[in-house]
């Protein structure tokens, strides 16, 4: 396969962690419903500094189309999420070293939110989108998106984007925290490897919410 080709992840959660819950609470998963009216697509960070840099970014973009236009046309909200050029930290340049700190402060882009999305998706007049100071989209004061689901009535939160295992898991817990209901979507978030991928999987499916495909997101989302 070569580099430049769109690729998916080979996803894995292990039996023993869906016997788990299955012993603990009944059943597998802990959404086996939604309302799109109350549901949020979050789509995090699908900009061209990381979707060009990663096949497997490239390899969701479909999925995530899907889900977006499915949850729009059922009344649903989807919000596209994307990062905000932040203050340079003395912490951030320890830690990156400034070269990198000073990439991953552009890593968003500039300019209209909207031409600084990846180019292949199809954004609804209706849709939402909004700057992240955080790798979390429900971190509190850093991004504007819990204010704005709590006025809508949002109680579920569907993941995806990338990196599965920075921003997406950091969402995906933080919105735990703040009491939605999170379905991680397995198939509409990259990581850089397989390996990376599967553990935030592990851990999002044990600790936060439910791990599910795009075909069953699009399942929940029909039965309303």
């Amino acid at each position: 396969m070569s580099e430049n080709e769109a690729r998916t992840h080979a996803w894995h959660i292990e039996a023993r962690e869906y016997r788990r819950q299955e012993q603990r609470r009944g059943r597998r998963f802990a959404c086996n419903s939604l309302h799109p009216a109350r549901t949020v697509l979050v789509v995090v960070d699908m900009v061209p500094f990381f979707v060009d840099a990663n096949p497997y970014c490239r390899g969701i973009v479909p999925n995530i189309q899907s889900l977006a236009d499915r949850l729009r046309a059922a009344g649903g909200t989807v919000a596209w999420v994307l990062p905000a050029r932040t203050e340079r930290t003395p912490a951030g340049d320890e830690f990156h070293g400034p070269q990198a700190a000073e990439m991953f402060r552009g890593s968003g882009g500039s300019g209209p939110l909207r031409t600084r999305l990846w180019h292949e998706f199809t954004v609804g007049t209706g849709d939402v989108l909004l700057e992240k100071s955080a790798p979390s989209a429900f971190f509190p004061g850093r991004c504007f998106l819990p204010e704005l689901l709590r006025r809508r009535g949002i109680d579920t939160v569907l993941v995806t984007g990338t990196v599965t295992n920075v921003c997406c898991e950091s969402s995906a817990r933080d919105a735990f925290t703040l009491g939605y209901r999170v379905i991680m979507v397995a198939d509409a978030n990259a990581a850089g490897r397989d390996q990376e991928h599967n553990a935030s999987l592990h851990t999002v499916y044990r600790s936060f919410g439910d791990v599910r495909t795009t075909a069953e997101a699009l399942a929940l989302i029909d039965a309303r």
